[in-house]
């Protein structure tokens, strides 16, 4: 029997997962898929908007994986900081896949990111994901103007989010703290803004029509500022997406104002340089740009004009990029761990029983889908491994091993059980299902599987 923990329970752990029982080659995989938080499903539950219900549906099919007979799920499972280190989980299995994703936000780097007030988009995302970690209290969104900088999905996700009406949240699983942040929203200008022309922009077309969709808000555009990409005239010659994404920008720039509540303002070629403070002197007040101007070569340039725009809340998108975690080898430059078709390199060389999958192998790179052909492609090294692996002597019982080193786990039981409470708190809110957003009470309604 092949004994393999696969760490992290988003798309690319449970593909691994997938990959790794499903195959033919060796008959007798084990798969123990091991969380930090006491639920699965990773960015799909704690990255993807509440009103995208579709792309959250995705659990549904994860969730088969996780149920798999030869599948076990154990959340509350801390690996590397604080917790399990790789040389004692190579103690209790005969593999491990490390599937970490990218967990930190790539900084602005310009003066006064760290006003109050300044934030990471991820944190905002996890506020309104319910995620555990995440202050419940962090966002009162008595800001009137929001600036989010960056101009992919994510950034679109959380435009979207401050500009749509709380009425419309309502529906879906946003905790209920957010939703009634959301409710009390001063927030009536949202500013997203990229360096680079509409050309460039890395949204996709659906999720940019979402924002001309919105009952209570209306999208403006900068008609001279698309004319400065010179793909805007004549887009026939981009990708498809792009291509889309012009025709898009294009009606919006010739549709008259509605005069709706809110407004999000698309604003291209402007490079921010500092963020500024208010007469209190520590919290942001306004974001000052330099108008870049395209270079010919698909790049931008400073122009030495600058312009500033009022914001009480900043929200930067630029990216995302791993981090290290204790005991593995790590690349500084490219926020990943070395690895050869995912097998984790130590000095050059492929380390026995040590893998990864997923954007801490491969960087914050590709959509949902991308995670596929990525975790069968380390899957397929870790079988071509596995008669070396097998000669290795393991616990018979690794979860007993893991409670002996001072873990709790919650198992698949114990994650049914959160999902049950989470019904009983929507159900008691007069709403659908509502997330729980803090430790202790996802940790106490895990134990109520254990006690009933």
């Amino acid at each position: 029997m092949l004994r393999v923990a696969v760490v992290g329970s988003g798309p690319s752990g449970v593909y691994t997962a997938q990959s790794l029982v499903e195959q033919q080659s060796v008959p007798d995989v084990r798969v123990q898929v091991l969380d930090r938080l006491p639920c699965p499903y990773g960015l799909v539950r704690y990255g993807v908007a509440p009103d995208h219900e579709k792309i959250k549906s995705l659990q549904n099919t994860l969730r088969t994986v996780l149920e798999h007979p030869r599948v076990e799920f154990l959340g509350n499972v801390r690996v590397g900081e604080g917790g399990l280190t790789p040389e004692r989980m190579l103690e209790l299995y005969h593999a491990v896949v490390y599937c970490v994703g990218a967990a930190t936000d790539r900084r602005l780097g310009v003066p006064g990111e760290s006003l109050a007030g300044s934030y990471s988009a991820t944190e905002f995302v996890s506020w309104y994901s319910a995620h555990p970690d995440a202050d419940a209290a962090a966002f009162p969104l008595d800001a009137r103007s929001a600036v989010v900088i960056g101009v992919g999905n994510v950034a679109v996700d959380v435009a979207r989010i401050l500009a749509r009406g709380a009425d419309e949240l309502a529906p879906t699983d946003m905790p209920q703290g957010a939703l009634g942040a959301l409710a009390d929203s001063r927030v009536e200008e949202v500013h997203m803004v990229g360096r680079r022309g509409p050309a460039q922009a890395k949204f996709t077309t659906k999720e940019l029509r979402e924002l001309g969709a919105l009952p209570g808000a209306e999208v403006a555009v900068h008609p001279d500022e698309l004319t400065l990409d010179p793909a805007f005239a004549d887009p026939s010659g981009l990708p498809a997406v792009n291509r889309r994404n012009v025709e898009v920008l294009r009606g919006w720039a010739q549709a008259p104002p509605r005069g709706l509540a809110r407004r999000v303002h698309l604003r291209f070629f402007l490079q921010p340089v500092a963020l500024l403070a208010g007469p209190e002197g520590d919290r942001v007040a306004a974001v000052r740009f330099e108008r870049t101007a395209p270079d010919g070569q698909g790049a931008v340039v400073g122009t030495g004009r600058f312009e500033e725009i009022g914001a009480q809340l900043v929200l930067r998108s630029v990216g995302y990029r791993g981090t290290p975690l204790p005991g593995l080898p790590f690349d500084e430059e490219r926020g990943t761990v070395p690895n050869a078709a995912g097998r984790v390199l130590r000095d050059g060389s492929p380390a026995p029983g040590e893998y990864v999958a997923g954007w801490i192998k491969r960087g914050p790179t590709g959509v949902i889908g991308t995670n596929r052909p990525c975790a069968k492609e380390t899957a397929t090294a870790l079988l071509a491994d596995a008669p070396s692996l097998l000669e290795r002597r393991i616990p018979d019982d690794p979860l007993e091993a893991l409670r002996r080193l001072g873990q709790e786990p919650v198992a698949w039981h114990g994650w049914r059980s959160i999902e049950a409470a989470e019904a009983e708190l929507g159900q008691s809110l007069g709403r659908t299902t509502v997330k729980i957003s803090d430790w202790a009470g996802l940790l106490e309604a895990a134990r109520r599987a254990a006690a009933s």
